[in-house]
């Protein structure tokens, strides 16, 4: 039940599976689930939203050729996400194996999880990964698993106390400190750069949608990100090429609700095991009321906060994307009032239709 705080900030963003026969090169490729007419509309009112803060181009993109892992191990404290008085420890160490992967050092017969889109368990509030037994469980991975393409860091070990991971007031800006003062290694392995071979779009129901874009002969990742939320946060708009310091910029946004799940949580949900114990604080997520917000919001550009769309494009998206396990995704991305549900349905859409190529060769 803990997971009731995400409902403010997630939209009901499940895509309709009817597949589209239309073939007319729209700006946003061809749609692989959803209602075309409602994508087209989805993608007019993304076109008229204003930018709010576009990072300067980088045509060139991430120059690595080999795949790094980092050069010493490093461990990272804090309360629990929903057993606040427990503390949970993540301990990163370098990645033997390519991949990421999470071990549950509390169930010691179990076997390491690896980073993919086949692990994923659920989708529901947040994503957990799950392999084997179905004690060995990570919730939540996504504020974790997004640094394996913002820091551009392939292969890494893992090892957990608990399927709870921790919650910092700062979002995962501990977690990229940490990383960081780890240094990175190159490894012997080539990096491969993957993309999807033509433009392909998800929709939702909730008149959001999900492009992916073919790289043109590089190796970035241009992200462009939209939300549009009846509250205190409304309309936002980041455009920006995926680098290590624009992630470290964004890696500060926290998680928003709203004061309607706040009261919830601090009323009828005081019943429930999770959400009494739960770790969320005023200080760790964003609360937006109707018309303004309830605590100090972070990341102001030209005096408006845009932390979430900054949460929404930083951590959840390239969570997301992180969850292909043949290599870095270099192209373009479209989310428009997309969420978990929407994101790892096109990742498993472009494994179901093999829609995945080597950037280089396009």
């Amino acid at each position: 039940m803990a997971e009731l705080l995400w409902v403010g900030r997630r939209h009901p963003c499940r895509a309709i599976l009817i597949l589209d026969i239309n073939m007319s090169p729209e700006p946003y490729g061809k749609i692989l689930a959803g209602n075309a007419e409602r994508v087209r509309r989805a993608y007019d009112l993304f076109s008229a939203q204003p930018v709010d803060w576009a990072g300067e181009a980088d045509p060139a993109g991430p120059q690595d050729d080999f795949q790094t892992t980092i050069a010493r191990p490093v461990s990272v404290t804090g309360p629990g996400t929903y057993f606040r008085r427990a503390a949970r420890t993540l301990q990163f160490e370098p990645g033997a194996a390519e991949g990421w992967w999470f071990e549950r050092m509390d169930l010691p017969n179990d076997l390491p999880t690896k980073v993919s889109v086949r692990n994923v368990w659920t989708t529901a509030r947040n994503i957990v990964l799950r392999s084997g037994s179905p004690h060995n469980y990570m919730r939540m991975v996504e504020h974790i698993i997004a640094l394996k393409l913002g820091m551009g860091i392939d292969n890494l070990s893992i090892k957990v106390d608990s399927g709870d991971p921790p919650l910092f007031d700062r979002g995962s800006l501990d977690l990229v400190e940490a990383l960081s003062s780890a240094g990175t290694v190159a490894t012997k392995a080539k990096v491969n750069y993957v993309t999807v071979r033509e433009p392909v779009c998800l929709g939702a129901e909730n008149g959001g949608f999900l492009a992916f874009l073919p790289a043109e002969g590089g190796k970035s990742l241009t992200i462009d990100c939209a939300i549009d939320f009846p509250n205190a946060i409304g309309k936002q708009r980041i455009r920006f090429d995926l680098t290590p310091k624009v992630f470290r910029q964004g890696a500060e946004a926290r998680t928003n609700t709203n004061t309607a799940v706040k009261l919830y949580c601090q009323t009828i949900g005081l019943l429930f095991a999770d959400i009494r114990n739960s770790g969320y604080t005023n200080k760790n997520i964003l609360i937006a009321g109707r018309r303004r917000y309830v605590n100090e919001p972070k990341l102001i550009y030209n005096g408006k906060s845009l932390e979430a769309v900054w949460h929404r494009a930083i951590m959840d998206l390239l969570a997301a994307v992180a969850l292909i396990d043949r290599g870095r995704f270099a192209g373009k991305i479209i989310s428009y009032k997309s969420g978990h549900a929407l994101d790892v349905d096109m990742i498993r859409m472009l494994y179901k239709h093999d829609l995945l190529g080597s950037a280089l060769d396009n």
